[in-house]
């Protein structure tokens, strides 16, 4: 067993090397083509340096990073060139790669970038923020009781842009001698702003009940094995697609089976079933969801069914039905401090069992009422407009207090911040 997944990891080292360095060409030949970036003009960083598999994680601001941008110019600095080749393709901001800590050194001395923005806590985010005179900020990928949420790593930050009263207090649980009023900073959702953004929904306007089904993977550990494809997705979509009344949307999680390959065979099951069942009635428009944007799945769905994620808050912020999976395995960690203690939990059962399960949430006003209480703790007023003012004011006022300190510090020497080892990111780690 062991020099099978050996085999298998070699395999796919292999592969992962021979495709970093094709993306690694097709970026030069894109990069040429590439006008040269403004000198100057850039206010707002947002750094990112994981590779193309965790992409969800940014693509999830840049809608609100596209609007911030009116008021303040924003540029996204990619150190993987997979994912500054998904960038240059998709992304609606420009896009700075710089893989050596040289090609870094080079846009901060082009550019006056006055904040930095990171989505996750990447190591490698400390080779950026060993870079002073300018503010970094954790705005993080989503809201979540994981234990992610509760990591010392935010005091690193000069500031953390949380969701709301819910972050505040699961934070200071395990925060010691943190400035919470001035570093930790509510904004609520801003992403829940764009959810909807005028375009058609992919399917009709009919009298089936959209159900999004949207699950995490499966962990890398049992502490955090919240996914649920294996253990309640095969038969609870079969299921569904069964009824004829229900629509569903199967978005999962990218990394899906990259630990277990039993996972990854259970998301292709469930994937088959889908294809299988539009083949069968062409009306019925069931969708397997695997692109970029994520928005509309959560505020057209009638209800939503996700693991314990920040899919959980994602479709809390939109305020409609909402069922989390119980994880199977019984070493998975559940905070109960938060909306877990008050949710409504889908248990791993038979098909049949599932599907009452979804039609009774999908129907209670009981616990839509329940929701509101939660929705109100996590993201406070979620009045559309509101949570994306709070951001821009936030970012308006960092950026008027790097003037004051900028103003305080005038007359000081520069200090040479330039790492005269220039090092390189490790590429194929990156992909991997």
């Amino acid at each position: 067993m062991g020099l099978r997944r050996d085999a298998r990891r070699a395999v796919k080292l292999a592969k992962d090397i021979m495709w970093s360095r094709r993306a690694q060409r097709s970026l030069g030949v894109k990069l040429a083509e590439q006008q040269p970036l403004p000198p100057h003009r850039f206010r707002i960083g947002v750094y990112f340096a994981d590779g193309k598999v965790n992409l969800y994680q940014l693509r999830q601001w840049y809608a609100p990073l596209a609007e911030l941008a009116e008021r303040h110019p924003v540029l996204l600095l990619s150190r993987a060139s997979g994912a500054a080749l998904a960038l240059l393709d998709e992304s609606p901001l420009p896009v700075a790669y710089v893989r050596r800590v040289a090609d870094l050194e080079r846009v901060i001395h082009e550019q006056d970038l006055h904040v930095i923005l990171y989505v996750n806590q990447n190591a490698k985010n400390f080779q950026m923020m060993r870079y002073g005179r300018r503010w970094h900020v954790f705005i993080n990928h989503g809201e979540s009781d994981k234990m992610y949420m509760t990591t010392n790593q935010f005091k690193a930050y000069d500031y953390a842009l949380i969701a709301g009263d819910a972050a505040r207090a699961r934070l200071e649980k395990v925060l010691w001698d943190y400035d919470f009023d001035k570093r930790a900073i509510p904004i609520g959702r801003p992403q829940a702003d764009h959810y909807l953004d005028g375009a058609p929904l992919p399917y009709p306007a009919d009298d089936r009940e959209v159900v999004l089904y949207a699950p995490t993977w499966e962990g890398d550990r049992d502490a955090a094995a919240y996914g649920s494809i294996a253990s309640h997705g095969v038969a609870l979509v079969r299921g569904l697609l069964a009824t004829g009344r229900h629509r569903v949307v199967y978005r999962p999680h990218p990394r899906s089976g990259v630990v277990d390959p039993d996972y990854g065979a259970a998301n292709r099951a469930i994937i088959a079933a889908i294809a299988a069942a539009n083949a069968a009635d062409a009306s019925a428009h069931h969708i397997y969801d695997d692109g970029p944007k994520l928005g509309w799945q959560l505020a057209a769905a009638d209800v939503a069914i996700v693991d314990i994620s920040a899919m959980v808050y994602d479709r809390l912020a939109a305020g409609k039905p909402l069922l989390i999976t119980r994880p199977a395995n019984p070493e998975a960690q559940i905070d109960v401090s938060g909306y877990l203690q008050a949710c409504e939990w889908l248990e791993a059962t038979d098909a049949a069992a599932m599907v009452a399960r979804v039609d009774e949430v999908a129907h209670d006003e009981a616990a839509l009422e329940r929701l509101g209480v939660w929705v109100e703790r996590y993201f406070g007023d979620t009045t559309p407009g509101v949570t994306t003012a709070r951001f821009h004011g936030v970012i308006d006022h960092l950026m008027a207090e790097w003037e004051r300190f900028a103003a305080l510090h005038a007359g000081e020497v520069e200090i040479d911040e330039t790492d005269v080892r220039g090092g390189e990111i490790d590429d194929d780690e990156l992909e991997a």
